[in-house]
C-alpha cells in the first residue's frame, strides 16, 4: 500500500484496556504456530506434548488440514484464561498479541471502526506509527500455525 493510500499514514491509536473482551465470552479460534508453541510451553514449564494436551485442539482449516489451537471452556473463555486475566500474556500467542493490528482490519478506515466497536482500546490511548503496525501486521501475517493434513 502507498504512503498516499494507507489510512493510518499517520498512525492510530490503540492502547489495551486488558478488558478481556477479545479473550472471553465469545467463541474464536487462537492459531499457533511453532514459536506460540514453545513460548507458551516454556511459560508453563512443561513440554509442548503436555502443552497440546492440557491447552489445545485440532480445527478445521483451509482446504484438508487442521491446524492446531487454544482450547476454549465451555463459556467460551480462552483456556488460558484465569482468575487475574491471561495467564500467558508476556508469552501469549503473535494472533493475540499483535491484535488489532491484523490485515483485514486494517483493510480500510471502515474495517477499523467496526472492529473499534468491539475493541475499547482502538482509537483511545497510544499514537502508534505505520512503523509499528505495518511491524505488527507483517508478525500476524507470517505466523503460520501448525498443521496436518487430514485423511480423506
Amino acid at each position: 500500500m502507498s504512503d498516499d493510500n494507507c489510512f493510518y499514514k499517520n498512525g492510530l491509536h490503540f492502547e489495551c484496556r486488558r478488558c478481556s473482551d477479545c479473550c472471553r465470552l465469545s467463541p474464536g479460534v487462537v492459531y499457533l504456530s511453532k514459536n506460540d508453541l514453545t513460548r507458551l510451553s516454556q511459560c508453563f514449564k512443561i513440554s509442548q506434548d503436555e502443552f497440546v494436551k492440557k491447552y489445545c485442539r485440532w480445527v478445521q482449516y483451509y482446504g484438508n488440514k487442521e491446524a492446531l489451537a487454544l482450547l476454549e471452556k465451555p463459556n467460551y473463555d480462552c483456556a488460558l484464561w484465569g482468575a487475574d486475566g491471561c495467564q500467558a500474556y508476556d508469552a501469549r500467542p503473535i494472533q493475540c498479541s499483535t491484535y488489532p493490528f491484523w490485515s483485514w482490519i486494517l483493510e480500510s478506515p471502515q474495517s477499523w471502526s467496526q472492529e473499534a466497536k468491539s475493541c475499547k482500546g482502538i482509537d483511545g490511548g497510544k499514537l502508534r506509527s505505520r512503523q509499528e503496525i505495518d511491524g505488527q501486521k507483517f508478525l500476524y501475517d507470517h505466523n503460520l500455525p501448525i498443521t496436518r493434513d487430514l485423511e480423506l
